[in-house]
């Protein structure tokens, strides 16, 4: 049964001012804390990395795994609040769950984030690049180009280079999963730069499942359409938020809860012939490619 968030598609007009925002803040809250899904076991035992899981999209997953039986290392910003909420979700069905705060971006944390998950855990068997940023800007010339700099830091290169860091210890059977999003396939006149880093997203996903696959690893993107994340709050003018998502085809915006069974898919070995793909979460929208 569809719950009232999902029903409606006009939510309060609302403005945060820190990127990228904060679970608890948001007018509704939003529907990430996985408390509809039923797990079946499909990772059990698995330990499983995912940046920027304090909130949005990554929380929802890491939910998802934990229910699905992975034990979970997460890192996030700043946000303390949301990430040891988190956290209880995760330890609230008897999963591992480690929360190391830093900034992507950073060479230091992100060896620590491996060299934790293997110390306290011993061994990684998912990576989901997930931490992103965005900051909409109407003209190219608009552009404030130390944020440029930021989105390909945070969107793309973080990403790459914890894959680098992550690769030496997965064995045969192993996933990483990108999230990508719908702008990477349709463009974006008010995301130019989120857009780039999120087409870049894709190509690297392909390049690196033809790179990785005779590893026995897999690695796939999931591309979401307009979902209900602090970061829309923070990104967009109190207008656009209050209309997020009813451009879709089923005239709402998601819910991360809905987004994270397609990362289930794609950790578990019920994805086990998939490789280099991209799984659609969108409301309806068609997109080739």
């Amino acid at each position: 049964m569809a719950t009232t968030s999902r029903k409606r598609a006009l939510r309060p007009r609302q403005h945060q001012r820190r990127i990228p925002g904060l679970q608890n803040a948001l007018r509704p809250a939003n529907e990430a804390d996985g408390r509809h899904y039923e797990g079946c076991s499909l990772l059990q035992g698995k330990v499983a990395i995912i940046t920027g899981a304090d909130s949005g999209i990554g929380r929802a997953v890491a939910v998802a795994f934990a229910k699905e039986g992975a034990d979970i290392v997460f890192d996030y910003l700043e946000e303390g609040e949301d990430a040891a909420r988190t956290a209880k979700l995760v330890r609230a069905v008897r999963r591992r769950c480690l929360a190391v705060r830093g900034d992507v971006t950073n060479e230091r944390h992100r060896r620590r984030l491996v060299e934790r998950t293997i110390r306290d855990l011993g061994r990684i068997d998912i990576l989901v690049n997930n931490a992103a940023v965005h900051y909409p800007a109407d003209r190219i010339e608009d552009l404030d180009w130390r944020q440029v700099e930021r989105t390909f830091a945070v969107n793309i290169l973080a990403p790459m280079r914890l894959t680098a860091l992550v690769v030496p210890h997965l064995a045969r059977g192993a996933s990483i999963i990108n999230t990508a999003s719908v702008v990477a396939y349709r463009g974006s006149a008010h995301l130019l730069d989120y857009a780039a880093t999120k087409g870049a997203i894709i190509s690297w996903t392909r390049a690196l499942a033809l790179s990785l696959v005779d590893r026995g690893i897999r690695v796939n993107a999931v591309a979401p359409g307009p979902i209900w994340t602090p970061l829309i709050a923070a990104s967009f003018k109190p207008k656009e938020v209050a209309t997020f998502g009813s451009q879709t085809p089923m005239g709402r915006a998601g819910q991360p809860d809905e987004v994270a069974p397609a990362f289930v898919l794609l950790a578990s070995d019920r994805g086990s012939y998939i490789a280099g793909q991209c799984i659609h979460v969108n409301g309806g929208e068609i997109i080739n490619g």
